[in-house]
Order: structure tokens, then sequence, then C-alpha cells
């Protein structure tokens, strides 16, 4: 009962903070240019969809088929059309509550393929692993066609707190924050050691060592180069969505792919902040292209499209993901009663 109501608490003050965010973003709009946002809105491209559609579905085919590669080396070699349905399932969970959706896809394809589920949930492990690591690499790609934009902005939100009073790098800050960040370090260390056994310190080592086992189990498997070609594939998939999405809106349609991996980058790290991207998704990405030189209305306009065009994209393919699954493995469930 406790576990489920901190659970829901969880999920409301995430849920909040969306729409704490959607509210602020509105906020931000200056009344004069609430017809130029309504606007870009009522003249939107909305064919777009379309191609953004085919793009986003070959991204989510790939990631099913990079799951199956994590999945072979343990003996297992699960369909791709359950797959790919377990992944868009997931993410429909993701909409409702963050993170769920990777203890349901497991869920999914551990009934229809009859593998373990606490094996699946390994491989969900180094996924996130390799994603975070391809996020990494998506920065670096957004700071080389963007160096002034995207390193100017991660300036302006870090070198506030670096300056002294007469606006110069403090030398005295900067060391107090390595300081800082090495004693973060050497307590979260001894508290691992000293508390092993407590079951929060215990999952949380759990966790990052199924993290590195994750990673290397990567290395390890047959076809890495293939796998490392999915998993590059599937960012570049996103951010050409990215691209394509900003000519959906007037004031947008001029920029370019360096703008796009920009604007997913920041994006990427706003649907991770609130339950389906709701509310954050829409506004880091107008915080990218604003900082290209859109205003700030229209920028959001886009955000807001882009995050509504992903919304649907999940919808329609997760229900149709729930109705076909029982269908299409009609057989295999007969076989198991």
């Amino acid at each position: 009962m406790k576990k489920k109501l901190n659970a829901v608490l969880k999920y409301l003050v995430f849920l909040g903070l969306g729409v704490f965010l959607v509210w602020w973003s509105l906020r931000a709009i200056p009344e004069e240019k609430w017809g130029d946002f309504k606007a870009s809105l009522s003249g939107a491209r909305y064919w777009l969809i379309l191609p953004v559609f085919g793009i986003l579905t070959l991204s989510h085919w790939l990631r099913a088929k990079r799951w199956n590669m994590l999945i072979e080396p343990m003996g297992y070699a699960p369909s791709m059309k359950n797959s790919f349905f377990a992944v868009m399932v997931g993410y429909l969970a993701n909409l409702a509550v963050p993170r769920l959706g990777e203890v349901f896809k497991c869920t999914i394809l551990a009934r229809y393929e009859k593998i373990p589920a606490d094996k699946l949930i390994g491989t969900i492990v180094a996924e996130r692993a390799v994603d975070v690591i391809s996020l990494g690499f998506v920065f670096l790609l957004a700071l080389t066609f963007q160096y002034e934009i995207v390193g100017s902005y991660i300036a302006e939100l870090l070198l506030p707190f670096l300056k002294n009073k007469q606006g110069e790098l403090s030398i005295e800050k900067i060391l107090v924050l390595i300081f800082i960040l090495c004693v973060i370090a050497v307590i979260i260390f001894v508290l691992l050691k000293k508390f092993g056994n407590n079951p929060s310190v215990a999952f949380i080592k759990k966790t990052i060592k199924g993290a590195f086992e994750g990673l290397s189990s990567v290395t390890k498997m047959k076809g890495k180069g293939i796998f490392v070609l999915y998993s590059a594939a599937i960012w570049i998939l996103y951010a050409l969505g990215t691209w394509v999405g900003m000519w959906a809106t007037i004031g947008t349609e001029h920029l370019g792919i360096g703008a796009a991996f920009s604007a997913l980058f920041f994006a990427s790290i706003g649907m991770i902040v609130t339950p389906g991207g709701i509310g954050a998704y829409a506004l880091f990405l107008a915080t990218a292209l604003e900082k290209n030189g859109i205003p700030f209305e229209l920028a959001f306009a886009n955000g807001t499209l882009q995050w509504f065009a992903q919304f649907i994209i999940v919808l329609i393919w997760g229900f149709v993901s729930l109705g076909l699954l029982p269908i299409l493995n009609k057989k295999k469930l007969h076989e198991t009663s």
C-alpha cells in the first residue's frame, strides 16, 4: 500500500511539473504575440505528420531489432512483430507513468515469447546505458554544428555560478565546485559500502552493476557493429524527424539539421523530466529554437506541434499493438492454455 501511494505521489509531482511548465511557457508569450502563436499553429503544414510518422515508426522498428540482438545471446529468438508491438505498448504506458513502459514491455514480450521477465529487465538496463551514451553523441554533434549557440547556452546556465562580482571566472569557485563533487563522490562510495545490506542501497548497487554488465555484454555480442549501426540510425532518425517537424510551422522552416540536433538534445531531456514529456518537451525544444533566433511564441508553437505529433504516433501504434498482439499470437496462447 505504501509503495503504491509513493508511486502515485511521485507521478502526481512530475505530472504537476509538466502542467506547470505548460502554464509557464504560455505565460511567457507576450500578450501582443498571442496572435503570432495562434497563426503559427493555424497555418501549420499538418500533412508533414505523415513523413514524421514513417520516420519515427522506422526508428521504433530499429529499436525493436536492437532489443532482439540483446535478447538472442540468452538463447531466445523473439519474433520481430512481438518485439515491435511490445516496444510500442511500452511507449504507450510511459505516457501515463514515466518508466512504467520499460517494465510493461518486458511483461508483454515475456507473455507472448515465453521469456523470463527478469532476464529481459537486464536488457533494458543495457539499452538505457547505450541511449545515454548516444545522447552524449547527439550533444557533441549539436556542439559541432552549433558551437556558438549550444556552447553559449550551456555557458549561460553555468557561468553565473562560477563568476565573481566583477563578472570574471573565479578560480576559487571552480576549486570549491571540484572539491564539493569529490566530497559527494566519496560520501556515495562510503554509503554504498557501509549500508550495502539496506534494500534501497542494494537496489542502487544492483542497478549500477547491471548497467556495467549490460554495456560489457554489448562489447561481447556477435554483430556488435550492426548493433552500433542500429543505435546510430535510431538517433539520426530522431534528428531527421525533428528537422522535418521544423518545416511544419512558419518561421522555423529555414532551420537546418544543426538546429535539429540541438533541439533534439534539449527536447530529449524534456522527455525525461515529465510523463510523456508534457510541457517540458515543447519548452526545451522551443528554448533551442529561440537560441537560433526564432521568436519564443513561434518556437513554442513548433515545439507544441512536434510533441503532439509524437504523442499521436505513440497513441496510434500503442493501441494498434494492444489490439494485434492477442490476435497474431492466438495460436501461441491456445497452445499454452
